[in-house]
C-alpha cells in the first residue's frame, strides 16, 4: 500500500509539474506574442488577428477552406492584412499590384523564405530559398534541366511510365491522389537523378515518403513523431545522394538530369562552379519536393473536374482521337510535337490550375522595414502574396466558381493569374508538369473511363487542397 502511494503521489506531482509547465509556457507564449506585436506599436501595421499564442492561426488555416479562411479575412480588414501561421508573423496580401510588387518589383527587398522546420527538410541550400548571384547560378542550372528542348526527350518515357501505370488500374478503384503521387515521383526522380539504380531508387521512394510525411506535419522533434522520423529520414537520404555523387565522380560519367548538370556546374563538361555535396543534395531533394505533391495534385483535380463536367470530357477525348489518329497513320509514338497541338486539353489544365490553386501561397521575408500600400512590414516579417483569392476574385474571373476552360481562350489580365509564382522564383518545372498531365489524359481519355467511388464531393485540407479521400475512382475499359 505504501508503495502504491508513493507511485501515486509520484505520478500526481509529475501532473502538477506538467500542469505547470503548461501555464508557465502559455504564459510565456503570450507575453512573447505581446512584446512581437507592441514592439512595432509606433509603425503602422496592417489590421488584422495575430491569433493564440505559439499556434496563431495555423490550425484555422489548416483545417478549413482556404478560400473562407482568406475572404473571411479580406472582407474584415481589406487586400492586406497580418496574422500568425506556422509559428512567424506574417501579412497576407490579394491584390495583383501588391503581389508584383513583392515578387517582381521589389523582389529585392523580399526574400524567399519558408518556416525553418520546412526549410531544415529540404535543405537550407536549395534553390527556393536562396537570393543573389548564388540563386542566379543555380536558376540556371535549374531551368537548363527543365527547359523544352530538354524535356521534350523525356515525352517517351513519360509515354512509357502511364502506358505501364493505368492497365493496373482497369477494373479497380484506386485512391487517384496515392496513384498520381507514384506517376508524379517517378518522373520527377528521373528529371533529378537520370538513370539510377533500381535498389537504390527504391531506397529514395521510401525515404522521400516519410520525408513528405515530416514535411506536411506539426514540426514537433520529439521521438516518435512524424517530423523526428522525417528528420532521420533526411540524414539517411543524404548519405544514399553523396554516395551516388561520389561514384558518378570517380567515374567521370555525371549522367543526366538534374545531377548531371549540377556535377558538370551547368554547361558541357567544363565546371563553372563548383556545388558542395551538400548544395547538390538540397537541390535534388528542392526539386523532387516542388514536382511531386503539386503535380499529383494538380493531376487529381484534372480527373475530377473532367468527371463532373461529361461535355468538357467528351471534347478532351475527341481532341486527342485526332491526335491518335496521325499518330497511327504516321506509326508512331507521341512526341513533344504532338502535346503542342492540344490546345484545349491545355486550357482544362489552366483552369484546373485556378480553379484548384494548389500553391494557395508563397512565402517571402522582408529584408528590411518595407512600406506597402501605406502600411509597414516590419523586417523579418513573413509577406504571403495570396494567389488563391487573386485566382477566385470575380473582378478578375467572372464566376468564379464555376469550371471554365473557355475563359483562357483570351490572356488573363496582367498579374491575376499565377499558378507557378511569378518573378525571378517562379516554378521552373511548369513545363514538365503540364506535359505530365497531357500524356496522361492522352492515354487515359481514349481507352478508359472513371467514376467517383463514394461522395465525390469535399475537399481535405493540408498544404495542398485535394478531392476529399484523394478522390477514388473506378476505372473501367471505355467502350465506344
Amino acid at each position: 500500500m505504501q508503495i502504491f502511494t508513493s507511485l501515486l503521489n509520484s505520478c500526481l506531482n509529475s501532473s502538477l509539474y506538467f500542469i505547470i509547465f503548461l501555464l508557465f509556457f502559455s504564459s510565456f507564449s503570450l507575453l512573447l506574442q505581446w512584446w512581437k506585436h507592441h514592439r512595432h506599436k509606433d509603425k503602422h501595421l496592417p489590421p488584422g488577428s495575430m491569433g493564440w499564442p505559439y499556434f496563431g492561426e495555423t490550425l484555422k488555416l489548416y483545417t478549413q477552406n482556404p478560400n473562407s479562411f482568406f475572404s473571411s479575412r479580406q472582407k474584415r480588414y481589406g487586400d492586406i492584412f497580418k496574422t500568425h501561421i506556422l509559428g512567424c508573423p506574417c501579412v497576407m496580401i490579394s491584390s495583383p499590384e501588391a503581389a508584383r510588387a513583392v515578387l517582381v518589383t521589389q523582389a529585392h527587398l523580399f526574400k524567399p523564405t519558408y518556416p525553418p522546420s520546412k526549410e531544415k527538410m529540404i535543405g537550407p541550400e536549395a534553390l527556393f530559398f536562396q537570393q543573389g548571384a548564388y540563386h542566379s547560378m543555380l536558376k540556371k542550372m535549374v531551368q537548363a534541366s527543365f527547359l523544352p528542348s530538354t524535356i521534350k526527350n523525356s515525352v517517351p518515357f513519360v509515354d512509357q511510365i502511364v502506358q505501364n501505370m493505368v492497365p493496373s488500374w482497369t477494373n479497380t478503384t484506386i485512391n487517384t491522389l496515392e496513384e498520381m503521387k507514384k506517376y508524379a515521383f517517378e518522373v520527377a526522380a528521373n528529371s533529378a537523378f537520370g538513370e539510377i539504380k533500381e535498389m537504390e531508387m527504391e531506397e529514395i521512394r521510401e525515404l522521400y515518403h516519410c520525408l513528405e510525411k515530416g514535411y506536411n506535419s506539426h514540426p514537433l522533434n520529439l521521438p516518435g513523431t512524424f517530423y523526428w522520423k522525417a528528420i532521420k529520414a533526411r540524414k539517411v537520404l543524404n548519405e544514399i545522394i553523396r554516395k551516388i555523387i561520389e561514384r558518378r565522380k570517380e567515374s567521370r560519367n555525371y549522367g543526366g538530369g538534374l545531377l548531371g548538370i549540377l556535377l558538370r556546374g551547368g554547361r558541357g563538361d567544363q565546371q563553372q562552379q563548383q556545388l558542395t555535396d551538400s548544395q547538390v543534395a538540397d537541390n535534388l531533394i528542392g526539386v523532387i519536393f516542388a514536382a511531386h505533391d503539386t503535380t499529383a495534385s494538380v493531376l487529381t483535380w484534372v480527373l475530377k473536374y473532367l468527371h463532373d463536367n461529361l461535355n468538357l470530357l467528351e471534347t478532351v477525348t475527341k481532341e486527342h482521337e485526332r491526335i491518335r489518329n496521325k499518330l497511327v497513320n504516321e506509326n508512331r509514338g507521341l512526341s513533344w510535337e504532338d502535346t503542342r497541338q492540344m490546345p484545349f486539353s491545355t486550357r482544362v489544365i489552366q483552369e484546373t490550375l485556378r480553379s484548384a490553386s494548389i500553391l494557395s501561397f508563397t512565402f517571402r521575408e522582408a529584408v528590411q522595414d518595407v512600406e506597402l500600400e501605406g502600411y509597414t512590414i516590419p523586417k523579418g516579417w513573413k509577406v504571403l502574396p495570396l494567389f488563391r483569392s487573386i485566382h477566385h476574385s470575380p473582378h478578375f474571373f467572372p464566376q468564379p466558381h464555376k469550371f471554365d476552360p473557355s475563359r483562357f481562350e483570351v490572356p488573363p489580365r496582367p498579374n491575376t493569374y499565377m499558378p507557378f509564382g511569378s518573378g525571378v522564383h517562379s516554378c521552373p518545372g511548369s513545363e514538365l508538369a503540364k506535359l505530365e498531365v497531357l500524356v496522361l489524359l492522352h492515354h487515359l481519355t481514349l481507352k478508359y473511363r472513371w467514376e467517383v467511388v463514394g461522395d465525390g464531393d469535399g475537399i481535405q485540407y493540408g498544404p495542398f487542397p485535394v478531392p476529399k479521400n484523394g478522390l477514388p475512382l473506378k476505372i473501367t475499359l471505355n467502350k465506344r
